[in-house]
């Protein structure tokens, strides 16, 4: 992402499209490379288990929050680990503005950028199905996944990235509302529904009464509709539920997410060189605020897993407050160097998704087989999987400083 300074005119237009006239060229945004990497270690360090070592140390207060912020909440809630999949979507938001300078500058025209945003968006598709098949006897057509999610809402946050910032906010409050309407408007299961079928076990403490029974897990709007979608392509058995809830049409409030970034985005490069650090601020108490508000009273719960609109709000307003933690201490305060290591993954992070999902097996058992198990058992079996996983998270991060110093980015 650039930084690019924008003209006093430029400054009082914000309801006009955000197309950039300033010939300046690109400087990066640090802070958001380094919020951009944090988002990405967080993901790549699921190699070091650390739920399965609090697991061998029952107790252990410290143990039990690290485990608990590296796994996903069953149902309503939030950890640390469920704010990766909203931050890297709010970042390709935060992103946009700045591309679409980049290409005007260099004389891009309208057609030739929507036809590149189609053709990403085809790709991060079929990466992520890719992905996902990685341990199928055939393609396993899914659509939940972090890359697909961004991939089916991008052409449509590519065309408000040249509309005003009340075009922005009308798209994002009409799909937020939209989408909890017709949630709430899908009926109920009634009373001897079988939650066994659909993979919930019938005493599952997780689940709602009242009018925030809607969003309950795989008995819900969302898992009609997959039940339908997802049986249209080849399967090896017809697909009746996701195992963890999660659903294809959660890229809708998705593109809810990738919008507040497009306005912190926004926000950057029309106050350049200046951070709007207390709309930061003011966004994110909102969003946390709001989420909260329609969780506690039943009207829509916070639940990332199936990305309810206050969810969207929620996980929303802590992204505009990691954003803003990091440009108050990168841009305002002058702290950079401590950062490197973030910049090296965030200034390439689709390479970084890529060696996470598959390189994680190889470099294990590289290790195992060089080195044995001896080395990763010096402290007893339960920091085991911590020392062999920092093994192989040392080793992403070393491949990603190879590449940046070469120069090597992975771009769709």
């Amino acid at each position: 992402m650039g930084t690019i300074a924008t003209t006093p005119a430029q400054r009082t237009s914000e309801l006009d499209i955000i197309a950039p006239v300033a010939p300046q060229s690109a400087a990066r945004n640090i802070a958001v490379d380094a919020y951009r990497g944090f988002v990405m270690i967080l993901m790549m360090a699921e190699v070091l288990r650390l739920a399965r070592v609090a697991q061998a140390h029952p107790g252990n207060w410290f143990w039990a929050f690290l485990g608990y912020n590296q796994s996903h909440v069953q149902w309503a809630g939030c950890s640390l680990h469920d704010t990766i999949q909203p931050g890297f979507s709010f970042l390709v938001g935060v992103a946009l503005p700045y591309s679409i300078a980049s290409r005007l500058r260099k004389g891009t025209t309208f057609g030739q950028m929507f036809g590149h945003a189609v053709w990403r968006s085809i790709l991060l598709i079929a990466l992520g199905i890719f992905l996902r098949s990685m341990h199928s006897t055939q393609t396993y057509f899914t659509f939940e996944d972090t890359l697909t999610q961004i991939g089916l809402g991008y052409p449509i946050l590519f065309l408000l990235g040249f509309r005003s910032a009340r075009w922005q906010w009308g798209a994002f409050a009409a799909i937020l509302f939209g989408y909890w309407l017709a949630w709430a408007l899908y009926p109920l299961p009634g009373a001897g529904f079988d939650y066994g079928a659909v993979g919930v076990p019938a005493n599952w403490a997780h689940n709602f009464s009242g009018f925030a029974a809607h969003w309950n897990k795989n008995a819900n709007l969302g898992n009609a509709f997959d039940q339908w979608f997802l049986n249209l392509f080849p399967r090896t058995r017809p697909f009746v539920a996701n195992e963890g809830g999660y659903l294809t049409l959660s890229f809708i409030p998705t593109l809810g997410t990738m919008i507040l970034g497009l306005v912190a985005g926004r926000w950057y490069r029309t106050y350049a060189p200046r951070i709007p650090l207390k709309r930061f601020l003011i966004a994110g108490a909102i969003g946390i605020a709001a989420g909260l508000l329609l969780h506690f009273t039943g009207i829509c719960p916070v639940v990332k897993r199936i990305w309810t609109p206050s969810w969207t709000l929620f996980s929303g307003g802590l992204c505009f407050l990691f954003l803003a933690a990091f440009s108050w201490i990168i841009d305002l305060k002058g702290y950079r160097k401590w950062a490197f290591p973030l910049v090296v993954v965030g200034m390439n992070s689709i390479a970084a998704y890529l060696i996470a999902h598959l390189f994680e097996d190889f470099i294990t058992s590289s290790f195992r087989i060089h080195l044995s198990d001896r080395p990763f058992m010096i402290f007893g079996p339960g920091f085991y999987p911590l020392l062999l996983g920092s093994a192989v998270l040392l080793t992403y991060w070393l491949i990603l400083l190879w590449m940046y110093r070469r120069k090597l980015f992975l771009k769709i």
